[in-house]
Parts: structure tokens; sequence; C-alpha cells
């Protein structure tokens, strides 16, 4: 009985974590649509809204007790907060580079970040790999060399993004809570000064209701519930599957997003990156043949 509630709990969270990795592959459209009220001042507008957007939700569905219960424990706050900039840190940066036009550089900093949520999940919470994960790992690792060496630097955008998130990630498999309580905690202290941020960008004309269009207005009214409901996607996932298949998982965000930035966006694109794309698609074809084989074995048992 407790293996199969088990194999339920692992089939909903990589339901979440593949709704999650679609939805945050297709957001650069989304970001882009938004052109041409600053990146800045969308960051502010996505930590309010979210903020608000969370504690609706929470207040709806947990009620007033459930959702103040973590104010009384002060360790648990100070997580909430870490978390909360790092998560903040991590959209600032990909909001400004995907409006910057490095669509494909934040590409290269998310196939970067599950390498390092897989190993944060072997290091930190001892997590086990079969032979399907360390082949799809090692694919992976290849094709994320190939893509460093072929640029010949450093890219700190992707660096930069491939850290903070698997830094977050690690603190949302350690404390496992309510999805959306959680958001709500982690923008909560944020979301004041946002508000006063937006409220000196419109009164000195620099705002998005002096510089957008009426339907740009309603798409970043969306802000909050589009960047919310991957996050807790993400979150639900967390609390049921390994890291390590979290982690690979997440590769098919980044994939999408390169195929919108070729084709969409006429970023430059050549043949070692394509390569690259290869070689971590090969991997993940592995992966989900291993998972398939695993949970057929699993209901066979």
């Amino acid at each position: 009985m407790e293996e199969k509630i088990e194999r339920k709990q692992y089939s909903i969270g990589m339901s979440c974590a593949l709704g999650c990795a679609g939805l945050w592959g297709v957001l650069p459209i989304y970001w882009h649509s938004l052109r041409p009220i600053d990146s800045m001042l969308i960051i502010f507008y996505r930590i309010f809204l979210v903020g608000v957007t969370t504690f609706l939700a929470a207040w709806k569905l947990y009620g007033r007790e459930k959702l103040f219960a973590p104010m009384k424990n002060k360790r648990l706050l100070t997580t909430f907060i870490m978390a909360g900039i790092l998560i903040t840190a991590n959209w600032s940066i990909y909001i400004w580079a995907v409006n910057a036009d490095y669509v494909i550089q934040t590409c290269i900093g998310y196939y970067i970040e599950p390498l390092m949520v897989c190993i944060f999940g072997v290091i930190l919470f001892k997590e086990t790999l079969n032979k399907y994960k360390i082949a799809a790992l090692g694919l992976a690792l290849l094709g994320v060399m190939v893509i460093l060496i072929h640029f010949r630097e450093l890219p700190l955008i992707a660096l930069s993004l491939a850290l903070t998130f698997a830094t977050y990630a690690a603190i949302k498999k350690k404390y496992q809570m309510e999805a959306l309580i959680t958001l709500f905690y982690e923008t909560a202290f944020l979301a004041p000064f946002a508000l006063i941020f937006i409220l000196y960008y419109e009164m000195n004309g620099r705002g998005a209701f002096s510089m957008a269009q009426p339907y740009q207005i309603g798409l970043l009214a969306l802000v909050g519930i589009l960047t919310a409901s991957p996050l807790a996607l993400f979150a639900m996932a967390a609390n049921r599957i390994s890291m390590v298949s979290l982690g690979i998982t997440e590769y098919i965000s980044p994939s999408i997003s390169l195929v919108i930035g070729i084709f969409m966006f006429k970023e430059p694109f050549d043949s070692i990156q394509f390569l690259a794309f290869v070689i971590i698609w090969i991997g993940l074809a592995y992966f989900t043949y291993g998972e398939i084989k695993e949970s057929r074995n699993g209901r066979k048992s």
C-alpha cells in the first residue's frame, strides 16, 4: 500500500516537474511581448503581484491560521527570506537577459543549472543514481562542456542563473511545505519595496501606463499568475521526486527556449551549439527510457 502511494506521489511530482519546465520554456515569448516596458519595472511588478496572488490563493485554500503559522518560526522565516532573495535574483537576471536579447545565454544557464541541482541532490540529500541517470548526467555534462569550450569565456549570466536557482531548489527540497504558502513568504518581505518603486516609476512618467499599449497593461497584470504557477509546480515537484530526477527534467525548459530564441527571435546559433543540444537530448531520451522501464517494473512488483 505504501509503495503504491509512493508511486502515485512520484507520478504527481513528475507531472508537476514537466508542467513547470514547459511553462518556463515558453515564457520568453511573454517577456518579449512586454517591450518597451523597462525590465526593472517588470521585475518590481513581478515581485508585488506574485506576493498578492499567492497571499489570496493561500488564504482561500488553507485559511488564515495555516497561512500565518510560519510567522511563529523565526528560523523558517529566515530561510524564506534567503529563498526569496535567491529566486528574485534569478528572475531579475533572467528577465533582463531575455529583454536584452540574451535568450540563448539564459538557455546555457538553465543547461548548467540542472547539473548543479543533481550534484546538490547527491551531496546534500544522499540521493542515488541508477545507470540511466548516470548516463543522462554524463551526456548533459558533455553537452554543457561543448558549449563552454565553444564560447571560450565564462558566461556570467548563465553561471549566475544556474547557481542561484540550484541553491533555491536545495532550500525548497529541505523545507517541504505547501507551495503557495512558501511562495508568499518568499516575496512578502520584498513586496512593499517593490510597490514603492512601482509608484515612483509611474508617478515620474517612466512606468508601464506611460509607455505601454493597453494590451500590454493587461499582459503585465498577469505577471503574478504566470510566474507563481511554474514556481508552485516546481515546489510541488521538489516535495515528491528526487533532485536528480527534478534536475534532469529541467533540461526541457531551456531546450524550448532555445528553439524560440533561434526561430522566433532570430538569435545566432551555430553547428557547435546544435551539437551540444543534440548530446543533451540524447541524455534526456535515455533518462526517459529508464524512467519508463522503472515504472513498468514497479507496476509488476
